[in-house]
């Protein structure tokens, strides 16, 4: 049985596209109503009655800049809720695959980030995630994989293509940052990643324990958000102008990193995936939002 956390966020929400896209039966969907992560012995019953081989963990506190008024609510979903998933997977002999975030690279680095680099979160958000990727990985470091990622986006939920596709009906002109560089990332792209490697471990006996560790998952591809911001108004058929402004000119309580770009060669290599420029990829959630609103 594989068990979906965070099922209604974003890249849950994929996850449950593919399984019924896929008629796949095995598959169980939980959100914080029906399975409050932060509860250890809830996690563990429920590891127990339903025999859970895989867990893809989706649940994350991922309001950057609330976290840092709301420090126990972040810690409790974004570490306690991973410690308790990977112990339950580790007494399980079940598999974790868990996402974390380029916000953990803030080191004025200017070259893709490589899985082995340095880490050197800033706030309250990044500092959870690393710390619960750190204990998921101590705690069942042969079960665990951590995949790192950034500017996640889909046609569906709260992120940064629907907030300028309504900006640009709303709005004449818009300011967004230029010198904050990294790549958007599909959900979807990287849910079919995941769901493709789980079907390959049910034939490739040790791919379960090649699959432990870090990896590095985007499209390809390097903009700002400036850029991105562009490339959606021109997709999305908005005349919004869009105008490059300085970081210091948007202050947020959070910091954001300046530069966050993803090498993706480890786990290109390791898994043969092939994997989509942003571009697009931005292409394909703008067409289906539109084909959605018509």
């Amino acid at each position: 049985m594989i068990l979906i956390t965070g099922a209604n966020g974003q890249l849950g929400q994929c996850f449950r596209q593919l399984a019924e896209e896929r008629g796949v039966r095995n598959i169980l969907f939980c959100d914080s109503s029906t399975l409050d992560i932060s509860d250890g012995k809830a996690v563990h019953s429920y590891f127990r009655e339903h025999s859970i081989r895989w867990c893809i963990n989706c649940a994350a506190y991922t309001m950057v800049d609330r976290a840092e008024l709301e420090m126990s609510a972040a810690y409790r979903v974004n570490v306690t809720g991973v410690r308790n998933l990977a112990n339950a997977c580790a007494q399980n002999n079940a598999g974790l695959i868990h996402f974390s975030t380029d916000y953990v690279y803030q080191t004025q680095q200017n070259r893709p980030y490589e899985e082995t680099d340095r880490t050197r979160p800033v706030g309250v958000y990044a500092k959870t995630k690393l710390a619960g990727e750190r204990a998921a990985l101590k705690i069942n470091p042969l079960g665990t994989m951590v995949i790192r990622t950034s500017w996640v986006y889909a046609a569906h939920g709260h992120n940064f293509v629907n907030t300028m596709l309504r900006l640009g009906l709303e709005k004449e002109e818009i300011g967004v940052v230029f010198d904050q560089i990294g790549t958007p990332t599909y959900a979807p792209d990287l849910a079919l990643a995941v769901w493709e490697l789980l079907e390959r471990s049910n034939t490739e006996v040790n791919l379960k324990h090649q699959m432990a560790g870090i990896w590095h998952y985007s499209n390809e591809g390097v903009a700002s958000w400036y850029d991105f911001a562009v490339a959606i108004m021109e997709l999305g058929g908005r005349t919004c102008v869009v105008r490059p402004i300085e970081s210091r000119q948007y202050p947020t309580p959070a910091s954001r990193p300046f530069f966050s770009v993803l090498n993706k060669r480890k786990i290109k290599e390791a898994f043969g995936l092939t994997i989509p420029h942003w571009r697009t990829s931005l292409q394909r959630c703008i067409e289906i939002k539109l084909d959605k609103s018509i």
